[in-house]
């Protein structure tokens, strides 16, 4: 086999793998306070294939992170090989990455931007999202779990002048760690789920 052959097999191979791979993709979209955080912690799970930050679920057009967007909630989109891992198992680890219980935002961010909730966009999403709510509930029944299961929305994806804020855990590794630290989200995720945590 000749070296053009090789390389245009090869790149064959390649574009099909990667046309392969979008078609047996789905997506899921949550929110769960700093969506540097959520990025961080979804881009370390198994099957995920990519992670982009955004707002969703308010009514404002094209809304910014230094500008207007009320009524949204700070949110990322995860891209997710359903064959490598599940939406059940999206889930499970959405809920041991949030505060459940927290109505006025997530760890040391606060303000409606903030609060965690699900968005799905089918009835078996919800279905699914429904059921791990009330798993949650039934585990904590002193406790309210105040994150709403809110049909999907518009998504925004942070861009433009405003696009640091995507990868913002790998780009600004020393700055990501310190704030997560200095909110205190891992010390409050391990008082609320113990040795389930990811972290």
């Amino acid at each position: 086999m000749n070296k053009l052959v090789a390389l245009t097999l090869s790149a064959s191979l390649l574009l099909f793998a990667s046309f392969s791979h979008a078609a047996n993709s789905e997506k899921a979209v949550l929110a769960g306070g700093c969506f540097w955080c959520m990025e961080s912690d979804f881009e370390k799970l198994e099957g995920v294939i990519d992670v982009v930050s955004g707002f969703t679920g308010g009514k404002i057009k094209n809304p910014t992170y230094n500008g207007d967007h009320q009524g949204h909630y700070e949110a990322v989109e995860i891209t997710y090989d359903p064959n490598r891992v599940s939406y059940q198992a999206i889930l499970d680890h959405f809920w041991l990455n949030i505060d459940p219980f927290d109505a006025t935002g997530q760890f040391c961010d606060k303000g409606p931007s903030y609060l965690s909730a699900i968005f799905v966009a089918n009835a078996h999403q919800r279905q699914l999202a429904e059921q791990s709510k009330q798993a949650v509930v039934a585990q904590f029944p002193a406790q309210t779990v105040v994150t709403p299961i809110l049909p999907t929305g518009t998504f925004y994806p942070i861009k433009g002048n405003e696009s640091y804020h995507q990868d913002y855990y790998k780009n600004n590794p020393i700055r990501y760690t310190a704030y997560r630290w200095n909110c205190g989200r891992d010390s409050r995720l391990k008082q609320i789920w113990g040795g389930k945590t990811t972290h």
